[in-house]
């Protein structure tokens, strides 16, 4: 369980200090009397806590909250990601989680559901709302208890988030400080508690999912991403310009998810670029596309945090220009692929880039595996097609955790219910990405597992199955 003889954090103030020991020893009271929970009694808490977010009054006042304060996102699309909770709870209450969870008789083997504890968990500033209830939602199934960081831009609307959650727990009957949520947070606060929880759930950037592999605490990060998509000649070029504006458009293209990326065939290019003008976009000229770059990135090719996901209309403004009133993106021609082509880096707002592929398809390979070569291995990637030998090629190819096909890639790679993908706001990116988990990360990553193992019948081959054609058995005597 936590380390909650951890000594005392130079960086903290004597108030934080006081803080985080009281949110440990409240922590561990709760744990006591959730691990003590059946199975009925944690799916219904689940329930409890997920309606009392996710309700349409709720979330849309979490919602209007989190983009006043923080300036980020669209408050339309963002008040989707109210059914990603849904779909969580969904997947959580279709699984055990409770005794014994799975047995297999052939093997002798028996599982059972353990808590892994306090979990700490870091909240992005996009997601005040949604990665406090998701989190939520699997930590009550798995009867851990959590202590949640919010991201200081968004810091009062993941107080208000844990505040609706916490009440739904005490009409249950249940400890409120199952879910607490730390009030005098910065830095320091945070690496002080990801180095006392027994497990880190860490969504944000690359610096603090960095911070918390460093923190000596067992931790799923989530890698960065670029998503990248692939449109073949077999492709529905009006499907592929929907879905790539509806991934695009999505809370201003804030996540890791939304379409960077178009690699398009010669053969469908023009028809692709007249579909995504018919969907909004707009096409921005060389000239625009210069003041663009220069508002997106700095000298040294930052990303600079004024231009992330915000409205087109706000970005063309902020480079020197204007653009229609109904234009829901906009895109740029890429000028090529490799770190010093700034437009081939992850966007995080509502800009994309297109490329062109001539001829065979393994030519589309080569560019998609050189997007991933300038940023987001282990995330994302997709296509439009309906080629399964494409699919299937870029399957073995791209180094990438998770591929949608014909699916809006910010919609659907975190799990929707047209896909089997487990729901989830928090997206593994393997080895590529720096995580230790290449999966959706769900249910089964917030809980520890015990095997019990019985004797069976020997299952041991000879030899002579086992080395094949090598196996000499003169080399055995």
């Amino acid at each position: 369980m936590a380390n909650t003889t951890v000594k005392k954090t130079k960086e903290l103030t004597a108030e934080q200090q006081q803080e985080l020991d009281l949110a440990f020893e409240r922590a561990q009271k709760a744990l006591k009397i959730i691990e003590s929970y059946d199975q009925k009694k944690v799916d219904r808490l689940a329930q409890a806590v997920a309606w009392a977010v996710s309700n349409k009054e709720t979330f849309t006042r979490l919602v209007d909250m989190g983009i006043e304060e923080s300036g980020l996102g669209d408050p339309v699309s963002r008040m989707g990601k109210r059914f990603k909770i849904r779909g969580i709870l969904r997947d959580a209450l279709r699984q055990k989680s409770v005794g014994i969870i799975e047995e297999n008789a052939e093997k002798g083997i028996v599982k059972y559901a353990k808590p892994v504890g306090i979990i700490g968990s870091i909240v992005p500033t996009t997601n005040p709302d949604l990665t406090p209830a998701g989190s939520a939602v699997y930590a009550l199934k798995a009867r851990d208890v959590v202590i949640f960081s919010p991201h200081p831009r968004s810091k009062k609307t993941t107080f208000e988030t844990v505040r609706i959650m916490r009440e739904a727990l005490e009409r249950e009957g249940a400890p409120a400080d199952i879910f607490q949520c730390l009030q005098n947070v910065n830095i320091p606060m945070t690496q002080a508690l990801m180095s006392r929880a027994d497990l880190v759930l860490a969504t944000g950037g690359p610096g603090m999912v960095q911070s918390a592999y460093s923190s000596g605490t067992p931790a799923y990060g989530v890698g960065a991403g670029n998503s990248t998509m692939v449109i073949d000649e077999t492709a529905d070029v009006q499907e592929a310009a929907r879905n790539s504006m509806l991934s695009k458009t999505s809370d201003f293209g804030s996540g890791c998810s939304a379409d960077g990326n178009l690699i398009i065939s010669e053969k469908v290019y023009d028809d692709m670029l007249a579909a995504l003008e018919n969907e909004g976009a707009y096409l921005a000229n060389e000239e625009e596309k210069a003041k663009l770059r220069a508002v997106m990135w700095d000298e040294e090719g930052h990303r600079l945090a004024d231009t992330v996901a915000i409205a087109p209309h706000q970005l063309a403004k902020a480079a020197g220009f204007e653009i229609p009133a109904d234009r829901k993106f906009i895109v740029v021609k890429g000028d090529g692929i490799g770190k010093e082509h700034l437009f081939s880096r992850e966007k995080l707002t509502t800009l994309m880039a297109v490329y062109k592929y001539e001829g065979e398809f393994e030519n589309a390979l080569d560019m998609m595996r050189a997007v991933y070569e300038v940023g987001g291995k282990g995330h994302s990637c997709g296509i439009y097609s309906f080629n399964d030998d494409h699919i299937h090629r870029l399957g073995l190819a791209a180094p990438v955790s998770r591929i949608m096909v014909r699916q809006p890639q910010s919609k659907a790679n975190a799990g929707a219910f047209n896909n089997g993908m487990p729901m989830t706001s928090s997206l593994g990116c393997g080895t590529w990405g720096g995580n230790i988990v290449s999966e959706n990360v769900n249910l089964k990553h917030y809980m520890n597992t015990t095997w019990v193992s019985r004797p069976i019948p020997e299952d041991k081959p000879s030899d002579a199955e086992l080395f094949g054609e090598f196996y000499d058995p003169e080399k055995e005597k």
